[in-house]
């Protein structure tokens, strides 16, 4: 895959069938925290109430075509210092590099951006291997193990948790 045809960006409503394409996978939203996105109706509310206004989530294009996204939450108060990082992309485009130049990409747009930014975290779930060696891939350090840590999708999961700071070198 030629990096040059990966760029992060906002989301626009134009997204709307691109982003559809790939927020309805169950594959693709598995580990995540929404569920498939189940109409275009409901991508185009999604983009308009959540995408478009977040603070710092953009979109995984290529070609510029929409394939998925990264985000980053910064906490509040005494820790703003510190933000966590999500994303996903369309499960056609797994294994193929694309994640680690787009992560690459927007941990250094991220500190450039939010220049209060200290610590960046992940939390990857025990058997989604794939996403831990993205991670490792970019620079992460795995921190340790975080045993019942998370509720989702009506289970209580096992997590990895992995840091990335505004030090470290983006590999």
């Amino acid at each position: 895959m030629d990096p040059a045809r990966i760029s992060l960006r906002p989301f626009k409503l134009s997204d709307a069938d691109d982003f559809f394409s790939w927020a309805k996978d169950e594959r693709v939203t598995h580990y995540l925290r929404w569920n498939p996105i189940p109409s275009r109706e409901e991508a185009l509310k999604y983009l308009k109430e959540v995408a478009i206004p977040h603070p710092w989530r953009r979109s995984i294009c290529l070609d510029d075509r929409s394939i998925g996204y990264v985000s980053i939450r910064t906490e509040s108060g005494s820790d703003h210092h510190l933000g966590r990082i999500g994303y996903a992309v369309g499960s056609e485009y797994w294994n193929q590099g694309i994640v680690t130049v787009a992560l690459r990409m927007a941990v250094s747009s991220m500190f450039e951006e939010i220049q209060y930014l200290v610590r960046v975290e992940a939390l990857v779930e025990e058997e989604n291997k794939g996403s831990q060696r993205v991670l490792e891939k970019v620079g992460f350090q795995k921190e340790g193990f975080l045993r019942k840590y998370v509720f989702n999708k009506g289970k209580i999961r096992d997590m990895f948790i992995y840091s990335f700071l505004s030090s470290d070198k983006i590999m």
